[in-house]
């Protein structure tokens, strides 16, 4: 995992000369896979958007090097703590969607969320043994919804 990790620093951080931003590349692995850091003077262009660059770099780095990782790892780009707070986001997301399906007995369907996203609901919900979460739709149409068991 370290070398895998390693390599993708490496491109990264080639892609990014070469386009000519003004950022560094720092590596570490993380119990979810290979967290690649952005610093630098340019690190509001990897923000920008709702962060739809880091998204960007995380799919060129899994079509890159996606084959060599386990299946539970994967690349997450970030900059600026951007991941962490949106983590946090969704996490209080989650709380105030199953709240609201107790509430009303109605399910709850998110708006656009990436995979990544979706995921981190899932998994917040997992252990929630009243409430049921699944994504449902297809391609860009794909949504989350909550609902009682």
């Amino acid at each position: 995992m370290e070398q895998i990790c390693e390599n993708a620093k490496v491109f990264l951080s080639g892609v990014l000369d070469d386009l000519g931003f003004d950022l560094k590349v720092d590596s570490s692995i993380t119990e979810e896979g290979c967290l690649l850091n952005l610093s630098g003077e340019d690190a509001h262009f990897a923000l920008a958007e709702n962060g739809e660059l880091l998204d960007a770099f995380e799919v060129v780095l899994f079509q890159s090097f996606g084959r060599e990782l386990d299946r539970e790892h994967r690349f997450i780009v970030d900059a600026e703590g951007f991941r962490q707070t949106r983590k946090a986001e969704l996490h209080a997301m989650a709380r105030f969607a199953a709240d609201q399906v107790r509430k009303n007995g109605r399910p709850f369907t998110f708006g656009v969320l990436n995979s990544t996203e979706r995921r981190i609901i899932h998994m917040s919900l997992q252990k929630e043994e009243d409430l049921f979460t699944e994504s449902v739709g297809d391609g860009r149409e794909r949504r989350l919804q909550i609902r009682l068991q």
